[in-house]
């Protein structure tokens, strides 16, 4: 389908998310701060370091021409890293020197110093600055600290000071979908660089899933020949010239993976590859058939959510995914490898009476033991091969070896139950740590998962339990962010994503828990902006955009706007065309003006601008006549899952974007002021459905189409009930994807209503999305 225009103006009301996870939205909104507020001696680092103590006396200015020392290997290494990271983050460009020097900086390594595996020292004065630790991986975290220094406050300048550091946690990682989308070698390097900038260090790669299999196994060729290819839903699975199919495909030859593991290990992250058991594995069966629990032939299709597909219980399987594990820890020297083993819908498994067979044959009493003797084979395996298993909290099902590590995602009630159990574990709940969820409310977000994580949720999650028991705590090695990738096609998308949430978890892995401040880190934020900015990192703008609420007066003529941003950034406005600077009017309270109205805003932070572009909201009379699905809400009913679904056309460039609730197609206009209304025009689109929702099917809500495909239906007040005005739908959309369409109103309907739109019957593999409400004036 086109994409359709929007209009230039941002939200006008609060895109609500209507979940089944509404508490936890509630309670990130709770989170939101007062404001940015720097803590007393704070300076602009990401993260925070242990230790900061500023010194009387002058400081250190570098300039090209500063003598960067470092001698033997390790060190010139660590000196080669700090030079490119210091000039990519906007700072001066040194040149490496082996000579010995007092003056100047100084990069040392000492393996007599206690400041442990990746801590370091850092001390500059009028004469110099001297990093040094006992490992190399410390060294390249305190220059980390140092190019920061050197690029906040005054550039390149180092006031006078100690920085005694260490990280809290040891496993302080980021997790990347390759499977569902793929990223080029550089632009995985680049999301390295900006990882090992915030000193995390560990790299999670899901290299297979339903979607496609994305690592190259020379035993197997199948797997990429086959499973690395799919093709994409509706017209973007079309050459737009010939309409010739078009495959999405993508796969990681071996010498690739060693060339990512190399530039990570450079940069102290650990690569840890995930190959995924027993289900999401319909990418693996599709190359070889053999090994699913039915006949029906299988491929990779572009469908998101839980597949059926399970890899069969049989011993040539279990061998085949021993085979596979071979060429993995030939390739990874991380001493973790993943295995999955979450959400595995049983039934293939309950329906196959081979698989039942062998469940009796290995002592298995049900579907859940049978997974967990899986996973305990495997363990047994990598044991043997010097490596430790690792999956999803599901592995706790059905008993786990001792040795297996636990990463919790459904919560951390996961990782408590296993770290209480002995395992070691990886904290990283879908509730707090998913980048792929929603940062904000704006309409500029990307699509996405219908939950919202802003960045106050992100930094105010805590991964040891308060409930967890004090010799148990040491069983937590830390967290990690999850980033899957259904709705992120794009790396401008896989940055928004990421940032800047990802700071948040850095600061929450490696700083300690007295020294997490979310005001501070506000604070702190804006000179992390600029230095992603120099490293060409486009962060997400609309967590520094306005946003504003309105209400109209009508018969007045007058609208008044309630501006906010998400962070509480302070905020400038104009009312008269003019450029919204730092020396624009400050806002404190709404806005009353006369209709029509144009409104530019913008965040500030110590004079300077947040977002590349300030907020616009042109309101007319006109205007407050027209919400499109990003003004309305989703109609209040049990069995929601909010999504924001990005259309199917064109193949190639932006796409049109819709919120809907794939469970109860309907949207929701609170308090819509109908008098004197009489119809309402609905614009609406047609885009694949392209969902598999294994037990969670049932949940969906179709009103039982009453013609042949179905109506569009006109309901107040709660969304049930008679309809006040029905249209029958259209077998198909026009050309262009849409279709517009007209209700009139009853003449009795006066004042504020609730109107809701719902389209009725089950239109798959389609579905009616609204683009667009307007009403209708007699």
């Amino acid at each position: 389908m086109p994409i359709r225009t929007r209009r230039t103006s941002l939200s006008l009301l609060s895109f609500a998310l209507a979940l089944s996870l509404a508490p936890l939205a509630q309670a990130a909104d709770a989170q939101a701060p007062e404001g940015p507020r720097a803590l007393p001696g704070s300076l602009p680092l990401l993260p925070a370091p242990a230790h900061l103590e500023q010194l009387p006396g002058a400081g250190y200015t570098v300039t090209a021409s500063t003598p960067l020392h470092a001698q033997g290997d390790a060190a010139q290494r660590v000196a080669g890293l700090f030079a490119t990271q210091l000039k990519n983050s906007g700072g001066p460009a040194l040149v490496v020197s082996s000579a010995r020097g007092k003056d100047g900086i100084r990069l040392v390594l000492d393996t007599t110093l206690k400041t442990g595996t990746e801590g370091y020292q850092l001390r500059s004065d009028a004469r110099g600055v001297t990093v040094q630790a006992a490992t190399e991986a410390g060294l390249f975290y305190g220059a980390a600290t140092l190019s920061q220094l050197l690029t906040s406050g005054t550039p390149g300048t180092v006031p006078a000071l100690k920085i005694d550091d260490a990280p809290r946690f040891s496993w302080r990682g980021l997790m990347l979908d390759s499977a569902r989308h793929f990223q080029s070698l550089d632009e995985i390097k680049r999301v390295l660089d900006a990882m090992a900038e915030q000193k995390l260090n560990t790299f999670h790669w899901h290299l297979t899933d339903d979607q496609g299999w994305r690592m190259e196994i020379k035993r197997y060729p199948k797997l990429t020949e086959v499973g690395s290819c799919r093709l994409p839903a509706g017209e973007g699975g079309r050459d737009p010239a010939t309409g010739a199919e078009r495959p999405y495909c993508g796969f990681y030859t071996q010498d690739q993976i060693r060339e990512v593991i190399a530039y990570a290990a450079a940069r102290h992250i650990q690569v840890i590859p995930e190959i995924d058991v027993p289900g999401h594995a319909t990418a693996a069966i599709a190359a070889y058939p053999e090994l699913g629990t039915i006949d029906t032939p299988l491929k990779p299709i572009s469908e998101w959510g839980v597949f059926p597909n399970l890899f069969n219980t049989e011993e040539s399987t279990f061998e085949f995914l021993e085979n596979v594990l071979e060429e993995v820890i030939e390739l990874f020297p991380a001493k973790y490898v993943h295995v999955g083993g979450d959400e595995a819908v049983k039934d293939q498994w309950e329906a196959s009476a081979r698989v039942q067979a062998r469940m009796k044959e290995v002592g298995a009493g049900n579907e859940n033991e049978m997974q967990a003797h899986l996973i305990k084979r495997l363990e047994k395996y990598l044991e043997q091969h010097d490596r430790r298993l690792i999956g999803w909290d599901e592995i706790l099902e059905g008993g786990l070896p001792p040795e297996a590590t636990v990463m919790s995602w459904r919560g951390i009630e996961g990782g408590l139950k296993a770290a209480s159990e002995g395992h070691d574990v990886v904290m990283s709940p879908v509730t707090d740590m998913y980048m792929d969820y929603l940062q904000t409310n704006s309409e500029n977000e990307p699509p996405g998962r219908p939950l919202s994580t802003p960045l106050g949720r992100v930094y105010g999650f805590e991964p040891v339990p308060d409930a967890l028991a004090r010799d148990k705590q040491q069983h937590i090695l830390g967290l990690q962010a999850n980033m899957f990738t259904e709705h992120t096609r794009s790396y401008a998308r896989l940055q928004h994503n990421l940032f800047p949430r990802l700071a948040a978890v850095a600061e929450t892995g490696w700083s300690p828990r007295e020294r997490r401040d979310f005001a501070d880190f506000l604070a702190r934020l804006p000179t992390q902006l600029q230095r992603w900015q120099a490293m060409g990192i486009a962060y997400a703008q609309t967590p520094f955009e306005v946003e504003a609420d309105v209400t109209d007066d009508r018969k007045a003529g007058t609208a008044t706007l309630a501006l906010r941003t998400p962070l509480n950034y302070e905020i400038r406005y104009s009312v008269d065309g003019s450029p919204v600077t730092a020396q624009s009017p400050r806002y404190t309270a709404p806005l009353t003006q006369p209709l029509p109205v144009g409104v530019q805003a913008a965040t500030f932070f110590d004079g300077k601008a947040l977002a590349k572009a300030a907020s616009r909201f042109d309101i007319t009379a006109q205007s407050l006549l027209t919400r499109n699905d990003e003004h309305l809400d989703l109609c209040p009913a049990e069995g929601k899952l909010l999504l924001r679904l990005e259309d199917d056309g064109p193949a190639d460039g932006p796409r049109a974007v819709f919120n809907v609730n794939i469970f109860n197609p309907c949207w929701y206009w609170q308090n819509a002021n109908v008098d004197d209304i009489g119809k309402v025009r609905v614009r609406a689109g047609n885009i694949p459905y392209y969902f598999q929702l294994a037990h969670d099917e049932p949940q969906r809500r179709f009103e039982k189409a009453r013609s042949a495909h179905g109506e569009m239906d006109i309901l107040s007040g709660q969304c049930d009930g008679k309809p006040l005005a029905t249209v029958p739908l259209p077998a198909k959309p026009g050309a262009d994807g849409f279709i517009t369409l007209e209700a009139a109103l009853p003449r009795s309907l006066k004042g504020t209503q609730n109107l809701c739109v719902r389209f009725t019957g089950d239109t798959r593999p389609t579905m009616w999305v609204l683009d667009e409400l307007t009403l209708l004036p007699r």
